[in-house]
């Protein structure tokens, strides 16, 4: 009887397995890639709504800040003379003195000494304004020596062009007026903004404590509140002590170049002074502007070349010191700004609010810096600004 076994049934290789494994395999693939990239493309369109969204919003906040500008200028000059005065409210508060009490007492202070410093101003002043026609005449014989070579190579370049000598045609006085009218007609104006401003800094520093307390009650946690409450007062204490700062700087150049005015015998230090003090609120420019005013006035009053020139090379290496060594010693590294940053903002502010503009820039700007590094999502700006 012979031992034999059947042999287990071998399974024959299929050729329809293999395409079935990668059919079931490759449609999963397909379906994520194709989800993916609608993924994609639906983000990118989200990102084009979010630039449009934004663009047209900074362009909306263009428009309203320069048609509201008469109503907001008033409202920014008085939060930074608020913010720069309120440590002095906050100590007289300490003290158990009424806070509106401490306010009138400062803003009585404020008021006087501005009024008392534009009284010593303004008689010369309008002397220089009405004298300015004089001034032209005698200031355009002075400076002719050093014009006729520009003269003369603007003429050669001209026979250049045309082939024949150009026609010179001498450029008539401008004619300046100024009325007793216009004075009137513009008081009333003078008078609201000043009084606006007047008011808005007095209720500023009335009632800027209760509203950081209302501004703390509506956040919705205790951690909210705390958060909310470190924040405001750490803006408050650094803008306050950087308006204080730049104020006091500004104030001791004015008074040291009134000085040096008047021991190089220029006619009215005092004006002057004030006139390198506030353009000083204005990095650069400001400084050029007075240097090019005080090398006008010193070729008035002077007549040879190098006395007068002194005056504005002076003033010149007192702001090289001042703005190169005191205040960022003064100021430190936090406060510090990108040059570029600052002429750009200058250019912005006075395209769109002029003078008052210009000379509000840098003060927003570094307020601006101050606020977005407390703020979550926001420090890539001030580090962006940052010297």
């Amino acid at each position: 009887m012979s031992d034999t076994h059947s042999p287990l049934p071998t399974p024959l290789p299929s050729t329809a397995a293999p395409g079935i494994a990668i059919a079931t395999i490759s449609a999963p693939s397909r379906r994520v890639r194709g989800s993916s990239r609608s993924t994609r493309r639906i983000s990118r369109h989200l990102q084009a709504i979010r630039i449009s969204l934004t663009g047209m919003i900074l362009l909306a906040m263009v428009f309203t800040v320069t048609i509201g500008k008469s109503l907001l200028i008033p409202l920014v000059l008085a939060a930074f003379i608020g913010l720069a005065l309120n440590p002095i409210v906050a100590t007289a508060a300490r003290f158990r003195i009424p806070r509106w009490l401490a306010a009138w007492v400062v803003m009585f202070a404020l008021g006087g000494a501005l009024a008392s410093g534009i009284g010593m101003i303004a008689t010369p002043a309008m002397n220089w304004f009405h004298q300015a026609p004089e001034a032209i005449r005698t200031f355009a014989p002075k400076i002719k020596p050093m014009t006729q070579q520009l003269e003369a190579a603007s003429r050669a370049t001209q026979n250049l062009v045309s082939g024949s000598a150009a026609r010179v045609v001498a450029p008539g006085n401008p004619a300046m007026s100024f009325t007793a009218w216009d004075v009137v007609s513009s008081a009333p104006k003078v008078l609201a903004s000043v009084l606006t401003v007047a008011l808005l800094v007095f209720f500023f520093l009335v009632y800027g404590d209760e509203i950081l307390r209302r501004a703390v009650e509506i956040s919705p946690t205790f951690a909210h509140k705390r958060h909310t409450v470190s924040i405001v007062r750490s803006i408050q204490e650094e803008v306050s002590s950087y308006l204080l700062l730049t104020a006091s700087i500004n104030i001791g150049l004015g008074l040291i170049t009134a000085c040096m005015l008047w021991a190089y015998d220029v006619p009215d230090p005092l004006l002057w002074g004030t006139v390198a003090m506030v353009a000083n609120f204005i990095p650069y420019v400001g400084a050029i502007t007075t240097t090019t005013i005080l090398a006008i006035v010193g070729i008035l009053h002077f007549q040879e070349l190098g006395p007068a020139l002194l005056p504005a090379l002076t003033f010149a290496g007192i702001t090289a010191v001042e703005g190169n060594l005191i205040t960022p010693m003064l100021q430190g590294r936090r406060m510090r700004l990108s040059p570029v940053a600052i002429l750009l903002w200058l250019l912005i502010w006075g395209w769109l609010w002029g003078i008052p503009g210009a000379l509000l820039a840098v003060p927003m700007l570094t307020c601006t810096k101050l606020i977005t590094a407390k703020l979550r999502g926001w420090t890539w700006f001030a580090h962006l600004i940052q010297r």
